[in-house]
């Protein structure tokens, strides 16, 4: 039998897996930058806005979007901030200058706010710690305060502050990018190894089974990445329980086929770490496995080369809560969303936390307008896709595909996929990204003892226009829509379908 040399090819067997999906790879980021927090998720006087200030119309997005875990209150944000201004009386709340954004921070919204947040969300908080201008004794201080039942000045001040029961915040960041100069606090590898191993020594003290990260590179390209990690976690690889990985992708100078594969870097940057902690376990001599939290990811025009939501400026220096970093997404930019999700799934056995960067407004899935309309860019439907449909065991997909070459990552596949099983169902998803501009590819997946027999769907997010964008006025110009041609043969032995140019792909099968 001959097939079309342009054909891509997998096989799917349940025997072949990678590992079970961490529900926690589908969380978010919101932190105090720009109007992701006020405007964003918090809006006193909003016509949705419940007594507590949270827009329920972003609480109705949050939860459909499948955010599992959210990250706060940094990001860059973090590093100079007293946790302490944002509890108690929101009246009596200080004022503060937030060297990192350059912003005047209200602190109308803090700690206990954000709980309120994430409980209505769904979510599980994951809270960042400041290790930049702070140390230890803070670290443990705001550690007594969310969590100890009571009994103590910090956690009897928590019930008097309106909420009697402990947070129980389990995920904790120990600082954030501490390996960046840009960092309020910047410190070297073996300065920050040695205060984040005194901090979560000090946490383990109050709670041994605290979750705690450490910080890796701010990206693969940082000079000192990998020696960065191999050194923090020569201080800390015991006392911790993940390492953070960031990165961020734009396209640049037209160059849209190496955008396109800005999933090779992140799987690159996966690997890496993995092998830099596994070295660093063995030279330990360790029987302890470090997993990784991707708690920074998107795609972000970092030099404004796309047009803005709002088509604002950036604001004034120390303006509250100005228009920062507010990119309003295209097609191409959710393909290159769906396919960093990918490589997230396709890492399961070692990516247990991701973080998409960030929920509202900045750099988000989700904008706003004060007192007006919020809607979905269009990355909220390859992440809401994924987060429904990505629960289970994530299969081997090792793909036999047509290659083009790129100016960045030289040749790659055209075809970039995952597949996750549901055990309960025996129900299969394929997440798949063609990332030819300008050709279908046919995709055959060969079947072996999954006992499938109905494609239930697939759904492609692709337009004629791959600078499409969704705005307040247009905010369904760009929708996942429904494909037909996809069939299953051979008895359920084997899936064909074609994928569009520039598409993101998912196939359901029962």
């Amino acid at each position: 039998m001959t097939h079309a040399p342009h054909t891509a090819r997998f096989t799917l067997d349940p025997a072949f897996t990678v590992s079970p999906v961490d529900p926690r790879i589908f969380g978010s980021f919101v932190e105090h930058l720009g109007r992701c927090v006020y405007t964003g998720v918090h809006e006193p006087g909003h016509p949705t806005a419940d007594e507590a200030g949270l827009r329920t119309d972003v609480l109705d997005l949050v939860r459909e979007l499948g955010v599992t875990v959210v990250r706060y209150p940094g990001g860059n944000f973090v590093s100079g901030y007293k946790w302490e201004d944002g509890v108690g009386p929101a009246e009596e709340r200080p004022r503060r200058l937030d060297l990192a954004w350059r912003s005047t921070e209200t602190n109308r919204f803090g700690l206990g706010e954000f709980m309120d947040f994430v409980r209505k969300a769904g979510a599980e908080p994951m809270m960042a710690i400041n290790l930049g201008t702070r140390g230890v004794a803070e670290a443990i201080e705001l550690q007594e305060y969310a969590n100890h039942p009571g009994g103590t000045e910090l956690s009897d001040r928590r019930a008097a502050h309106g909420d009697a029961e402990p947070y129980g915040i389990r995920l904790w960041c120990l600082g954030n990018e501490m390996d960046g100069p840009w960092q309020t606090g910047h410190k070297t590898a073996d300065e920050y190894g040695r205060i984040a191993a005194e901090t979560a020594r000090a946490m383990r003290q109050i709670d041994p089974g605290v979750e705690l990260v450490v910080c890796g590179s701010s990206s693969q390209a940082m000079e000192t990445f990998a020696a960065w990690e191999a050194t923090v976690l020569g201080h800390s690889y015991d006392l911790v329980d993940h390492i953070s990985l960031h990165a961020y992708y734009q396209e640049q100078d037209g160059d849209r086929d190496s955008f396109l594969a800005s999933a090779v870097d992140t799987e690159s940057f996966i690997e890496n770490v993995v092998a830099t902690c596994d070295h660093i376990g063995a030279r330990l001599k360790s029987d302890k496995r470090i997993n990784l939290s991707f708690d920074e990811w998107n795609v972000w025009y970092q030099d404004g080369a796309i047009p803005s939501l709002s088509g604002e400026g950036r604001g004034e220096d120390w303006a509250e809560a100005p228009r920062l970093l507010e990119d309003n997404y295209s097609v191409t930019d959710a393909v290159v969303v769906g396919s960093l999700l990918i490589a997230l799934l396709r890492h399961a056995d070692r990516v247990k936390v991701a973080c998409q960067a960030q929920l509202v407004n900045v750099i988000a899935p989700i904008a706003t307008e004060p007192g007006g309309r919020a809607w979905r860019q269009t990355i909220f439907h390859p992440f809401a896709q994924t987060s429904r449909h990505g629960r289970g065991t994530v299969l081997d997909v090792r793909v036999d595909s047509p290659r083009h070459t790129t100016r960045r990552f030289g040749e790659v596949d055209l075809l970039h996929a995952t597949a996750v099983r549901d055990e309960a169902t025996g129900a299969v998803t394929v997440f798949a990204v063609n990332r030819s501009q300008d050709e279908a590819l046919p995709l055959e997946i060969a079947l072996r003892g999954l006992g499938l027999g109905e494609v239930v769907e697939h759904s492609v997010l692709a337009d004629a226009d791959p600078d499409a964008r969704n705005t307040a006025a247009e905010p369904d110009r760009v929708v996942p829509r429904q494909v037909t041609g996809t069939v299953l043969g051979d008895g359920g032995e084997t899936l064909k379908a074609t994928l569009e140019p520039l598409s993101w792909n998912v196939i359901r099968l029962a």
